[in-house]
């Protein structure tokens, strides 16, 4: 299926036959209400660009503890909702916002989702996020019909939304308000599949019939990921290059025969970023903003997150940034096991992120062994990310597969240097300087080795030595947009194919 050529929202509502796209979104994150990674801020973006483009947007997500602290407006739409499954009733309350032209609901529930962490604890995952994401798969098909939303397309993202292809084939197959609806179904990360007991599946009003090869089953665990990738009507990724990737062993998390027989409507759609919140010359949470014609404010940007950061205002060291989830994924072991080699090379470090326990203990204690060279926060802090993407020179991304990445593109926008690996988005986005120093834009390196990720650092080191020529990489990176316009023509061009279909 190759969905048809996108001129503009006109000629797409004379091809359907509709003034407009009903679309459904489906995540169980979206910034500003809740986060722990990129999902969130993807979903925090589409929606407005859609609308922008005579989409008819509702998107839904779990009401969650971390929503509930902050004033967004979000008011009762409806209580006393209830959904049945295995003959047993779970009522929930259905919550609303507005923002940006785009209605926000909010699944409520607070048995499942009124929780201090969205799926776990550092410790690991709740025992009951099978119940809990199956719930919630019901509970959003149950909003739609109390809603009468008659959605073309339901998008439903990664696997805690992915039963919802399922009920809509089979539990809804009857339905005239979904009669004619088609599931898009988008990995934003393969390594999470959501893989739980067999015997949680009767809970979930789902069949041991499906528990085959063939359908649910992979490896004597039933799977979430699976239902969305073959009952779905098309699978996206968030990346042309992770849309390949995953299709080999390395990348394919044993998944990739499943999604090689579902080439033909796998798609890849990298994702955007929004300037609005993104970008250096209106960001309200940086000292002072600046543009590609006023770079010298970059450094008063520098000085204030080394005093945040409790590091020597020490400007002529070259200061590299991360921000993310602290795991293998994310090559921190490279980092870590590099740190001494990133000191001899005149570097410090910021580090603003969790995950794994074991970054938290050696990033932590790296930073008291070395306290005028490493700094490291363990959590989130919008605010801060913010400050380390326009106070630092480099940002490392030395991810072992990165899907898309967000945050190399925030950097470019804000003349801090990406260094990566070439995976994914990552490879889709950045050109490497040492190669094409014409079109260059950071700096990258191939095997997740430390061999790997000091040789394109030393490199980066050499090219900041050398001012006039840093300053021209970091005009030419400042003018790279990856703004969502692109990226959301690119889905309703999907979604219209599908409805087509």
């Amino acid at each position: 299926m190759n969905p048809a050529p996108l001129t503009n929202s006109k000629r797409i509502n004379e091809r359907c036959g509709m003034n407009f796209l009903n679309i459904a979104i489906v995540s169980s994150e979206i910034v500003p209400f809740a986060k722990t990674g990129g999902l969130a801020d993807v979903i925090g973006s589409l929606p407005a660009e859609l609308s922008g483009l005579k989409c008819n947007v509702k998107v839904f997500m779990p009401y969650y503890r971390a929503a509930k602290k902050e004033n967004f407006g979000i008011s009762l739409a409806k209580n006393n909702l209830n959904v049945c499954m295995q003959g047993k009733d779970f009522g929930f309350s259905l919550y609303q916002c507005k923002s940006k032209g785009v209605d926000f609901y909010f699944i409520k529930k607070d048995e499942y989702f009124d929780r201090e962490f969205l799926y776990g604890t550092p410790q690991g995952d709740y025992p009951d996020n099978a119940q809990r994401f199956g719930f919630f798969a019901n509970a959003v098909l149950e909003s739609l019909t109390f809603l009468k939303f008659k959605a073309d397309v339901i998008n439903c993202n990664d696997w805690q939304s992915a039963l919802i292809p399922f009920y809509v084939r089979f539990k809804l197959k009857d339905s005239a308000l979904f009669k004619k609806t088609k599931t898009l179904f988008t990995v934003h990360n393969l390594a999470y599949q959501g893989l739980f007991p067999r015997e949680i599946m009767p809970t979930l009003d789902i069949g041991y019939e499906f528990f085959t090869p063939e359908a649910l089953e992979f490896y004597g665990k039933f799977s979430f990921m699976k239902a969305g990738i073959i009952y779905s009507d098309a699978v996206s990724t968030v990346s042309s290059g992770y849309a390949k990737e995953i299709l080999t062993k390395e990348f394919g998390c044993g998944l990739e025969g499943l999604l090689y027989t579902k080439k033909d409507s796998l798609f890849g759609i990298l994702n955007g970023v929004d300037y609005s919140q993104w970008s250096p010359g209106a960001d309200k949470f940086i000292v002072s903003n600046y543009d590609v014609k006023a770079l010298k404010n970059k450094a008063e940007c520098k000085k204030d997150l080394l005093v945040q950061m409790g590091l020597p205002v020490s400007p002529e060291r070259c200061l590299l940034g991360q921000v993310g989830r602290l795991a293998h994924q994310k090559g921190m072991d490279l980092i870590v096991d590099s740190i001494e080699d990133i000191i001899k090379l005149s570097c410090n470090l910021v580090v603003l992120g969790a995950g794994d326990e074991q970054y938290h203990r050696v990033l932590t204690a790296l930073s008291k062994k070395y306290p005028k060279n490493i700094s490291v926060k363990i959590g989130f802090d919008n605010a801060l990310a913010h400050k380390i993407e326009a106070g630092s020179d480099m940002f490392l991304m030395p991810s072992r597969y990165e899907p898309c990445g967000l945050n190399q593109m925030y950097s470019l926008k804000y003349g801090t240097i990406p260094l990566v690996r070439a995976t994914g988005g990552l490879d889709d986005t950045i050109t490497d300087y040492t190669r094409d120093p014409a079109r260059g834009n950071g700096f990258k390196f191939k095997e997740a080795t430390k061999e790997g990720f000091l040789g394109a650092l030393k490199s980066a080191v050499c090219v900041y030595s050398d001012k006039n020529h840093w300053k021209k990489l970091m005009a030419r990176a400042m003018g790279f947009d990856f703004s969502w316009k692109r990226s959301a023509q690119e889905y309703i061009k999907l979604y219209t194919a599908l409805i087509k279909k």
